[in-house]
């Protein structure tokens, strides 16, 4: 029999409906294997109070036929999504003992289903960091080994969602992606993760990064899975004004589908310099698994995406650094005295944030301040509108995007931590969708010459995701990637 914690979200669905199994043994059996592997350092704090007690109420709901769609699945959850009651510190010192009186939306929307939270998964601080190694907490390791035994990063800044899900630690987490959050760390370990269209789920509750960049979405181990978890965690939310009030479709009755007739643009623009043989050997595969398929494959040109990263390091650090003004020693968290109002200000935030985050404060409030606002943010966001105008003309001559994930597999830990530009440039193929607000998804393709993951990119248009779905099935059947990490 299939250890527990090898099942898909889908097998575990469907063997839960027919009782093969309770919520209770499921739960412990994931319970168990965290436990085993702490010293992946993939959660900040472990719930199996709060667990066992929701698979109980899952198997009570079962028993009295009300299941919902995730019902008694054990999932992570990133602890940037407020959980009522459970301490919520975006990897920050300077949210020590914050418990939120509420919910996150996207969490209680899992809730609802049926979903058994096992804890809150680690992350870089304030999800700033694209390799899990500027949480206050510690860095995330990588399930995965290089082959000279080098600890490696998960990737950030949803690296501890990733090394859970990687390492058979839970069914699902939930992620957050604001210039490829989910998908760079599902790429870096070997499992797959959709960032949806901005408003597809609600950002209620969830702690800001940069409100015009931030949407959650889940991280499992197959495309299937993604699809019913996404479809829990979607819908329109009236207490998020940017949350879009729009019909959830059936995702995973859209994964049949298949790709003939698809047509499956190339952007000319997305071949870059440093990208390894490994990862352009592997976009070229990708490509022949859709024509195979039926798809008609073609060029098209993305002209302004060469700006991506630099706009982007403009608008996130401005919004990051009014959004992150509000930790001043007052409302949540950590105090640090002084001797006036102003020194304990300074003092709080000072101790509070770590070094990351105050580069990234320092950058944003420069770039929003007088005489250099109109120089910097709002050509940034000219040039937003450009990078959003490509891919409208893009998509109308093709139905999906693809291109890698990320330009390389996972490095080791402490790697281009001196280099905060070249940490930045793992985000190259990823932060342009964000700045579009367009749907994208990352699946495991292959792995590169150091038997580490690579993963593969589709993006779609605005609420299209049903069309990435059935992408994304297609070359995941195709690749047939059933590498995992030794010892998980």
């Amino acid at each position: 029999m299939t250890q527990l914690t090898d099942l898909t979200i889908a097998e575990a669905r469907d063997r839960l409906a027919k009782k093969e199994f309770s919520a209770v043994e499921l739960t412990r059996a994931h319970l168990d294997a965290m436990a085993r592997a702490r010293h992946l350092n993939a959660f900040v704090t472990e719930t199996p109070d709060v667990a066992l007690e929701r698979a109980r109420a899952s198997d009570a709901r079962r028993a009295a036929g009300q299941a919902g769609a995730m019902e008694g699945i054990p999932v992570g959850v990133k602890d940037l999504f407020c959980t009522e009651g459970v301490l919520t510190t975006a990897a920050s010192h300077i949210l020590d003992g914050f418990k939120p009186p509420y919910e996150s939306t996207v969490t209680a929307k899992l809730r609802d289903a049926g979903a058994v939270m096992l804890g809150k998964l680690n992350l870089d601080e304030f999800a700033m960091g694209s390799a899990n190694v500027t949480s206050y907490y510690g860095n995330v390791v990588s399930p995965w080994k290089g082959k000279d035994g080098k600890d490696l990063v998960p990737g950030g800044s949803s690296g501890g969602s990733a090394a859970a899900v990687a390492a058979r630690l839970c069914l699902g987490a939930t992620g957050t992606d604001t210039g490829g959050s989910i998908r760079q760390p599902a790429a870096y370990t070997g499992i797959v993760g959709i960032k949806p269209t901005y408003g597809r789920c609600s950002r209620w509750g969830i702690v800001a990064f940069a409100s015009s960049l931030d949407q959650a979405g889940p991280m499992t181990r197959s495309v299937r899975d993604a699809a019913i978890m996404l479809a829990a965690m979607s819908g329109h939310d009236p207490k998020d004004s940017t949350s879009a009030p729009v019909e959830v479709p059936d995702f995973e009755k859209a994964l049949a589908m298949g790709v003939r007739g698809m047509k499956i643009g190339i952007p000319k623009e997305y071949v870059v310099n440093g990208m390894g043989a490994d990862i352009d050997g592997l976009w070229q595969k990708g490509a022949a698994w859709l024509r195979e398929q039926g798809a008609e494959v073609m060029e098209i040109s993305l002209p302004h995406t060469k700006y991506s990263l630099a706009t982007y390091y403009i608008v996130a650090p401005a919004e990051a650094s009014s959004n992150l003004a509000r930790y001043d020693g007052l409302r949540y968290g950590l105090r640090v005295p002084g001797e006036t109002l102003d020194d304990m200000y300074m003092n709080t935030r000072g101790a509070g944030f770590g070094k990351e985050v105050r580069r990234r404060i320092l950058i944003g409030t420069y770039v929003l301040s007088a005489g250099y606002y109109d120089a910097y943010y709002r050509k940034a966001q000219q040039v937003r509108t450009l990078i959003r105008r490509d891919f409208k003309e893009a998509f109308g001559k093709c139905d999906v995007i693809l291109t890698p994930t990320a330009p390389s597999g996972a490095f080791a830990i402490g790697e281009k931590m001196d280099d905060p530009i070249a940490m930045y440039l793992n985000d190259v193929f990823t932060v342009p969708i964000n700045l579009a607000g367009l749907p994208a998804i990352s699946v495991p393709a292959g792995l590169d010459s150091r038997g580490l993951p690579l993963g593969l990119q589709l993006i779609g248009r605005d609420f299209d995701e049903e069309t990435l779905f059935r992408a994304a099935q297609a070359i995941e059947t195709a690749a047939e990637f059933t590498a995992r990490p030794e010892g998980f």
